[in-house]
């Protein structure tokens, strides 16, 4: 009778692993299905990926050839790097792109944590508002308001006719050398709400207790701003920081349509991207034009790596 008992008792101590077991292949199979499920949803990124990388690689293998559409690229190795190196109107365009860059990224970021900060103080109707200020972002690079921009800073746009009221002459802002590439600057400037939206949600992930406990102490406004909120999103100004400069690199319409595709006046607005193009599609450099390509991929790298390499010294990392 004992023996019977132990049996049972031993049977019903096994049912619970045997179930166990027989659910492990069960468990194997869903965790097959999902890994195979993720491959299936990565596959339009792969298929997209072999667009750019099969170009990449052919803009590489051209940047040491004489290829100018017509006739089989010739290589030449080192020449078309070799002649960047003196070509003046590649060192323009660096200035005119590193002047575009270090001076309508840190405005546009100014700009839009302010607006960010002012929305941050729950006013009534924050989409609409929000919508708003993010509107010229999705438009700014856009051909039609590139032309409007142009049309505004003409001799006889808004700007010199509000100007005359005043008694003031106003120069043909897009036609002086002087200031063109400001023009181009401001429309930059202009459509910061990409990062004004960005900075919005970073600052309302900012816990008020920090600001209650050193309103507390005293602390005034200014000294909450330097002291809380700028560490706690220092992350996100770095995020938008990188963004923002190699897009102000790559900048192009906003000069293309601005000069008519020519950089002028002078050379003023000639970015090098505009010089890219002018070498590629208009010269048929395409060789020289991949090199060019090469070169900005570089710089952007070495910028991006820069700012990497500093952000250990003023970001703020709560971890």
């Amino acid at each position: 009778m004992t023996s019977v008992t132990d049996s049972a008792h031993a049977e019903t101590a096994d049912a619970p692993a045997a179930r166990a077991s027989a659910a492990v292949p069960g468990r194997r199979r869903r965790r097959h299905l999902i890994d195979w499920s993720a491959y299936v949803f990565l596959v339009p990124w792969f298929v997209g990926m072999l667009f750019t990388v099969i170009p990449f690689g052919a803009s590489l293998v051209l940047a040491f050839t004489d290829y100018d559409l017509l006739n089989p690229p010739k290589f030449i190795g080192m020449q078309n790097f070799t002649e960047i190196l003196h070509d003046e109107r590649v060192h323009k365009s660096l200035v005119v792109t590193f002047i575009y860059c270090l001076v309508s990224v840190p405005t546009s970021l100014a700009a839009a944590l302010g607006v960010a900060l002012m929305l941050n103080r729950g006013l009534r109707g924050l989409p609409i508002y929000r919508a708003i200020y993010y509107l010229p972002s999705l438009l700014g690079s856009s051909v039609a308001v590139v032309m409007l921009w142009r049309q505004v800073f003409s001799t006889q746009g808004i700007v010199n006719t509000a100007l005359a009221w005043f008694g003031i002459q106003g120069p043909s802002w897009t036609s002086d050398p002087h200031t063109a590439l400001s023009v181009l600057i401001l429309l930059h400037i202009w459509t910061f709400g990409a990062p004004m939206v960005i900075f919005l949600a970073a600052l309302r992930q900012v816990p008020t207790m920090y600001y209650e406990a050193a309103a507390v102490d005293g602390a005034s406004r200014w000294r909450q701003f330097r002291s809380i909120t700028l560490p706690m999103i220092s992350p996100i100004i770095f995020f938008n920081l990188v963004l923002a400069t190699i897009g102000a690199m790559q900048s192009f319409t906003q000069s293309f349509v601005m000069s008519n595709g020519t950089g002028g006046p002078a050379d003023s607005t000639l970015f090098y991207n505009l010089y890219l193009y002018i070498q590629g599609f208009s010269r048929f450099h395409m060789g020289y034009a991949s090199a060019l390509a090469w070169v900005l991929l570089l710089i952007i790298a070495a910028l991006t790596a820069i700012n990497f390499l500093a952000q250990r010294y003023w970001v703020f990392y709560e971890n």
